[in-house]
């Protein structure tokens, strides 16, 4: 059987960064931001040769345990066949190790562009394959869904397979990112959760996650109590106390806030701009705080030429 062919041209694709959780949501809840990574991939005569700005330039491999890398050649297996090189351009804007979703948009952009560049992609795998792919190499579904999906997400896993619907978030949200120095992996923020939880917890955390879906969609004056949250924040504080007290200290202000992700980035969600100037002002010199959009539209590919105005993307 003959394997795919390829798009000589090369394709791009646009990824946003995630907060996942939002509080009482944990592995099922998750948002997009207006904070974009670029990834140019064409195909070529031989080898492999990987090109990264910006985050992760200093550090990440230019060879196949690049991530954006292995997702590509796992999405091509699955579309027929490898092709015969690959060049690779990597324009990194969401920081790395702080809870924004950084690997989950490498996955989604190797995933999204090995589509985009095999003839014929989109019917041999779908928007549902490309989720259930992309979890598989996460190994959970909430920061991939709201990378490929856009929007305010919520996904589960069904007999084994990866399911998301989307939501709109109510437009006046301002989302408000605090960015520690310091990274932290997700497996030491995982690795200090419990096995078991009280029941009661439990429960209080079902019903945050309920009300937080009516709050974050219709109801942005709920955000406060819809985000509370006993399941993971309070467990994980002793990896990032400065993340836990930034966190508590907005939240008596009566700011809506969560640790986004594994953290250690704080995410606040004030209403209108006036309220987000104001929340951004509220963190010490330790941080570095962000307006950031909504991003509505997730994973996408763009005209190479493209200035990303449309999206609010930073070039």
């Amino acid at each position: 059987m003959a394997g795919p062919a390829f798009r000589a041209a090369a394709v791009r694709v646009r990824v946003p960064a995630t907060s996942a959780n939002l509080g009482p949501g944990y592995d099922s809840l998750g948002l997009a931001l207006g904070l974009y990574d670029d990834v140019v991939v064409r195909v070529a005569d031989s080898g492999l040769h990987i090109d990264i700005a910006g985050e992760g330039a200093d550090t990440l491999p230019r060879d196949e345990d690049h991530l954006l890398v292995r997702s590509l050649r796992t999405a091509f297996d699955l579309l027929g066949g490898q092709p015969r090189g690959l060049e690779v351009v990597c324009a990194n804007r969401i920081p790395h190790g702080r809870g924004l979703g950084s690997s989950s948009a490498a996955i989604c952009a190797g995933i999204m562009a090995a589509r985009a560049v095999t003839t014929g992609g989109e019917a041999r795998l779908d928007d549902a394959a490309m989720l259930e792919l992309a979890t598989e190499i996460e190994g959970h579904p909430d920061n991939v869904a709201a990378c490929l999906l856009g929007g305010f997400t919520l996904a589960w896993m069904d007999a084994g397979a990866a399911r998301a619907i989307r939501m709109d978030p109510a437009p006046s949200v301002v989302p408000v990112v605090f960015v520690p120095a310091k990274p932290l992996l997700t497996e030491t923020a995982r690795g200090l959760l419990p096995r078991h939880v009280p029941h009661v917890d439990a429960a209080f955390n079902a019903g945050r996650s309920a009300l937080l879906v009516e709050a974050l969609t219709r109801r942005p004056d709920l955000l406060l109590p819809a985000t509370e949250d006993r399941l993971h924040q309070e467990y994980r504080a002793p990896a990032m106390q400065e993340s836990v007290e930034l966190l508590n200290r907005l939240r008596a202000d009566d700011v809506p806030a969560v640790v986004s992700g594994a953290g250690p980035t704080v995410l606040a969600l004030p209403e209108g701009d006036g309220a987000a100037e104001k929340v951004a002002r509220l963190a010490g010199e330790q941080w570095t705080a962000n307006r950031l959009s909504l991003d509505a539209a997730g994973a996408c590919v763009l005209p190479l030429n493209a200035d990303g105005a449309a999206r609010g993307a930073p070039q």
